[in-house]
């Protein structure tokens, strides 16, 4: 093949070709297979084109390989979403490589890469992947300062440094118009729905077993901030979540028929209230945590409350949700809300189902005539008799029910939960699961409340005829540290956050030191989600009163207008008086020298050229004639051919000079 000059030389080339791997790398897990090496292959094709001066392919393979690679990515996605055009990006920016080359075809490359470093935040808006994108976005400004050095005479520190500078001198201005620009309501980055389908949490269908799969889930379902740092104790920290009231026998089901309401349903309070702010993370459901019972709704989200207590937003939480609310945790509710239909309902039990069950209740039902003392029969029935709590309870295949009450007798909060409302229902008390989430741990940083996924807790209602819904927590008679220390001191063997397998315990100082580095990380999490990723109209309003500024949308444009004018002003004036004050090596060198000449009375004319100049030193000092001509020689050389190299020698040379 014919040797040919391609544009741009080998090592603005590299630079090219290392900042877009650096932007792709984040996407590589989630790209076909097949494309992987595809990029990667025609990237090498590239960089031996430039190597090895070889002409560019021709037209007509440049359009096959465009038709497959276009095929191939239609191929590997059911639609055309995020995915299928993040991909499509990546490859073209791949086959751009093999047609590039000109200034243009470079440039818009690079522009590509910035779009690239967007669409990383598609998937997440983590501070690490903020991190990693500002490092990737320095080293893409840098490989725009390699393609305007068409001699190469730039080191990488000095390509760095001009990159870093860059990136400060608009810093100014990104602040300014983050902070004041107007605000419109929803999240900073708008995530598609697919995004969502694979999220865990509670559900409106419970059998026995799920919630003990979420206990090993460290991931957070909630913040939670108290007003004035008030904070409920361990056994009264129930978050309510969806309620359950069917079943066939081995799951059951939320009912979501009830009429709903847009203010709370009243209640008799009978302490004082609780206030906090809840941070929602996203899960697809409907429903929004709150402490057990709410008595407002929030002010920020369209939601409704059934009468089962149970907050529900209009539309499913598919982004994090930050609201605030009241709530009591001694209560006693409307007794008129028992409505036939929902009695029927909460004793209903599937037909030719748990027949053990539902003899043991027949037989409390005949002893006792109380409801009070059924329910605490129940409960001395799972302390006295040798039930076990675990996270690992046998499989139960046949009647579920029956074979955990008389067989294994091991099992997680749902068992007890699910048992209790049987033997409820079936000694005639009308009853009903609650799930949620029980406890949360204290970040002594923040001053917040975390509940994570393996805080999932479920637990019973009665209906008791003088006092109404009542809250029995069946799991509290077999294993009562479960709801006064929480989950970590019951199970303190899954607590092992560094994954050693060492037997370290929550007071040993690795632990401690741990938790106070994780603490100090979700911390920095929180703020990152409330100022930057929450940062809405709300939150703007918030921190301009904060800073005494009473300000909306008109006065805000203005000042926005004022300022960054402003910046781009005081910028222009440094950058002018800084190119004033300072002259390239060569320059002062050479300035240097005429200061010499001027001593002994030989004056450099204003606007006088080197050459010119050079003739009258000549001219008086004619023994100098061969250093003088070396001197404009070499600065020439250096000043208008960028043979910079030779600064040195040029130093040297001036340092010598006698006339």
């Amino acid at each position: 093949m014919t040797t040919v000059q391609l544009f741009p030389h080998l090592s603005a080339l590299v630079w090219l070709i290392f900042s877009l791997i650096l932007v792709t790398l984040p996407h590589l897990p989630r790209l076909p297979l097949w494309v992987i090496p595809a990029f990667f292959l025609l990237l090498i094709w590239r960089y031996l084109i430039t190597k090895h001066r070889l002409s560019l392919p021709p037209q007509q393979l440049k359009i096959v390989l465009a038709i497959v690679i276009f095929i191939g990515v239609l191929a590997s996605y059911a639609s055309f979403g995020r995915d299928t055009s993040v991909t499509l990006l990546v490859v073209l920016c791949a086959l751009k490589f093999i047609e590039m080359n000109s200034q243009r075809d470079a440039l818009l490359l690079c522009f590509l890469g910035y779009f690239l470093i967007i669409t990383n935040f598609l998937y997440s808006q983590s501070i690490p992947t903020a991190i990693y994108m500002g490092i990737v976005m320095l080293i893409m400004t840098a490989t725009l300062v390699s393609l305007t050095d068409r001699n190469n005479q730039l080191s990488i520190r000095q390509r760095l440094k001009l990159s870093t500078t860059l990136l400060l001198q608009a810093l100014p201005l990104m602040l300014v118009l983050f902070v004041l620009f107007p605000r419109v309501a929803g999240p900073f980055w708008s995530l598609p729905k697919s995004m969502h389908s694979g999220m865990s949490g509670l559900s409106n269908r419970l059998s026995m077993g799920t919630i003990s799969e979420l206990t090993f889930s460290d991931e957070i379902a909630f913040r939670v901030k108290f007003e004035q740092d008030k904070l409920p104790p361990p056994s009264e920290r129930y978050w309510r979540g969806p309620v359950l009231w069917t079943s066939d026998g081995r799951n059951w089901e939320g009912n979501y028929w009830q009429k709903l309401f847009d203010m709370p349903i009243p209640f008799e309070r009978m302490d004082q209230p609780y206030e906090y702010t809840v941070t929602l993370e996203p899960h697809n459901e409907r429903w929004l945590f709150a402490l057990d019972l709410p008595d407002t709704m929030p002010s920020n989200v369209t939601a409704k409350i059934n009468q089962d207590y149970q907050i529900l937003s209009r539309h499913p939480v598919q982004q994090r949700l930050r609201y605030q609310l009241r709530s009591y945790t001694h209560y006693r509710v409307d007794k008129s809300l028992m409505i036939n239909e929902l009695r029927w309902l909460a004793l209903s039990l599937p037909k030719d189902k748990h027949p053990k069950a539902r003899q043991l209740a027949a037989q409390w039902q005949q002893q006792y005539q109380q409801p009070e003392k059924i329910v605490q029969k129940a409960l001395s029935y799972f302390h006295q008799q040798p039930f076990y709590y675990t996270l690992t309870p046998p499989l139960l295949i046949g009647d579920t029910v029956d074979e955990f009450l008389f067989d294994t007798k091991q099992g997680f909060c749902e068992h007890y939960a699910v048992a209790f409302t049987v033997l409820m229902r079936a000694a005639g008390i009308p009853t009903r699961i609650v799930t949620g989430y029980l406890g949360g741990e204290l970040n002594n940083v923040g001053d917040y409340l975390v509940v994570r996924q393996r805080d999932a807790h479920a637990w019973a209602e009665v209906w008791l005829r003088d006092k109404g819904w009542v809250r029995v927590d069946p799991t509290s008679a077999v294993e009562p540290g479960r709801i006064e220390q929480g989950f970590d001191n019951v199970f303190p063997e899954t607590f092992n956050p560094l994954g050693l397998a060492v037997n370290w315990t929550k007071e040993s100082a690795v632990i401690k030191l741990w938790e106070q580095v994780r603490n100090t990380w979700d911390a920095l999490n929180n703020g990152w989600n409330q100022w930057i990723l929450g940062y809405d109209p709300a939150k703007q309003l918030e921190l301009l009163k904060l800073l005494g500024l009473q300000w909306h949308w008109r006065e805000m444009a203005i000042a926005l207008t004022f300022i960054i004018m402003s910046i781009i002003v005081i910028i222009a004036i440094s950058m002018f008086l800084r190119t004033s004050r300072t002259t390239d090596p060569a320059q002062q060198l050479y300035l240097r020298f005429c200061h010499q000449l001027a001593r002994r009375g030989l004056q450099r004319q204003l606007g006088e050229a080197p050459s010119t100049f050079a003739k009258r030193i000549k001219r008086q000092y004619p023994k100098s004639t061969e250093q003088v001509d070396e001197i404009i020689q070499l600065y020439l050389a250096i000043r208008y051919r960028n043979q910079l190299e030779k600064i040195g020698e040029l130093r040297q040379l001036i340092q010598r000079f006698q006339v």
